[in-house]
């Protein structure tokens, strides 16, 4: 079972990067991508000098050998247990007219 996970790498400058470069990064990462089994990118955030990858793999051990193969910097991995949106809302007891206990 594929889990979701945060990457956090650290790239200096690539919020500067123009979408020529950003899409040979994201050709790098899919061609490491095609030697593995048990992970899918799902899409990345970039700020000024890192990137927040949303990956689903099998295991913190995939991302990493994918790291290693791409070459890309991996400072941090985080599961994510939850996700949380606006639509969450309809599970409050305020917004199903339930009185708050407390």
């Amino acid at each position: 079972m594929l889990k979701r996970f945060v990457i956090e790498r650290e790239i200096s400058g690539i919020g500067e990067m123009s979408p020529g470069q950003l899409g040979e990064a994201a050709h790098t990462s899919n061609g490491a991508l095609a030697q593995l089994r048990g992970i899918q990118w799902e899409h990345s955030y970039v700020t000024a000098d890192k990137t927040f990858c949303i990956y689903l793999a099998e295991s913190e051990d995939v991302i990493r050998e994918h790291a290693k193969i791409s070459g890309f910097p991996v400072n941090r991995i985080t599961e994510v247990t939850q996700v949380i949106d606006p639509t969450t809302e309809q599970y409050c007891p305020i917004a199903l007219g339930v009185p708050a206990v407390g």
